[in-house]
């Protein structure tokens, strides 16, 4: 017995009704952080391989207000130098990179999301450092003093 599958069907739009459909786009924009310094009035984007040049400038302008002056755009292939369990190679997929020129006075930096730590001044000279090291070296060697004498390798 086969299992029906209902279908939602939507009526035409009619000008003036209310509309029920969403039209969402079927792109994706991912801005990635580029491998090769960059100036900074420019930001790379790894974008779906049916955008055009129009459709990049009109997303950031009209969807993030975001003034483009150019859009540049190349596709990157994938590498294929590896081999699965029956000696066939293994594509990666191709993607399209776009660089999007800002407009004029706008810069972008990536965040630095994981800063360095402050490095406090040592200060400590290093003959403290020893100091302290040996003598917690020779704690560990004198052992358990409870012990009487017996060395710890000897279990009781």
């Amino acid at each position: 017995m086969a299992a029906r599958v209902r279908r939602l069907v939507y009526p035409l739009f009619q000008p003036g009704g209310p509309q029920l459909r969403i039209f969402r786009p079927d792109f994706y924009m991912v801005l990635v952080r580029p491998g090769v310094p960059q100036p900074e009035d420019t930001a790379q984007f790894r974008v779906s391989m049916e955008m055009t040049k129009l459709d990049i400038r009109n997303y950031l302008e009209k969807i993030y207000k975001v003034p483009v002056v150019a859009v540049r755009t190349r596709i990157q292939h994938g590498a294929h130098n590896r081999r699965n369990h029956k000696n066939q190679r293994i594509k990666k997929p191709d993607y399209k990179v776009a660089y999007v020129q800002l407009g004029q006075g706008q810069t972008f930096q990536f965040p630095n999301l994981f800063p360095e730590k402050e490095q406090t001044p040592e200060t400590r000279s290093f003959d403290e450092f020893r100091k302290k090291y040996f003598e917690k070296e020779l704690q560990r060697q004198r052992g358990d003093p409870r012990r009487g004498g017996v060395p710890d390798w000897f279990g009781l």
